[in-house]
């Protein structure tokens, strides 16, 4: 790739605690453990596919 993909912040604002384990399994992937926890990942169809599996448990910013 020659073009600088953009990066986006996924935070996790909601609790793990009563979710699936597809859920826990997806938020674990993305390295979310913790409430209120922020990663930075890059803006990938793979990355955004994951986020829409759990919209109702995190916050994305850019």
């Amino acid at each position: 790739m020659t073009e600088k993909t953009k990066k986006i912040k996924i935070t996790l604002i909601r609790s793990l605690i009563g979710s699936t384990q597809k859920q826990i399994r997806v938020a674990k992937a993305l390295g979310l453990t913790k409430t209120n926890q922020t990663v930075e990942h890059e803006n990938t169809p793979v990355i955004m596919g994951m986020v829409n599996a759990i919209p109702h448990l995190l916050k994305v910013s850019e």
